[in-house]
């Protein structure tokens, strides 16, 4: 039996991104040295692990090509519009504003990490809906 233990991405900045993904609910839950080559920062949502890898390798101070084969990580939001006002607060906007895939469906919208990583923010149903 397989299990999907965490998604690592490459950053720039460790305490920009970890501030970023706090924002976003995450907690950091480890930060581990590889010798002197670099650092990985754990991240996860409460109750939930450290699924995130954050990796800063020391040195590289160029950005990293996001690749045209990467996607997104997807995370659900109890209250989408007041999710994106905390965010906006903090400078931080999603590329359009929410929408539905399918009528009847959550609302979404995507934002964008400071390394350019997408994240889909999708609403959950209301309690008692669907």
């Amino acid at each position: 039996m397989s299990e999907l233990i965490h998604t690592c991405y490459r950053i720039l900045e460790v305490d920009r991104s970890v501030a970023f993904y706090t924002k976003l609910g995450f907690e950091e839950a480890a930060r581990m040295p590889i010798r002197d080559e670099a650092v990985n920062v754990f991240m996860g949502l409460p109750g939930d692990g450290p699924r995130l890898e954050l990796t800063w390798n020391k040195d590289r101070d160029e950005p990293y090509d996001v690749g045209s084969g990467y996607g997104h990580i997807a995370l659900t939001v109890d209250d989408l519009d007041a999710t994106l006002e905390r965010l906006s607060a903090d400078g931080i906007a999603p590329e359009k504003p929410p929408y539905q895939v399918r009528e009847g469906g959550s609302r979404l919208c995507f934002v964008r990490d400071p390394d350019g990583y997408r994240i889909e923010l999708i609403e959950r149903p209301a309690a008692g809906s669907g």
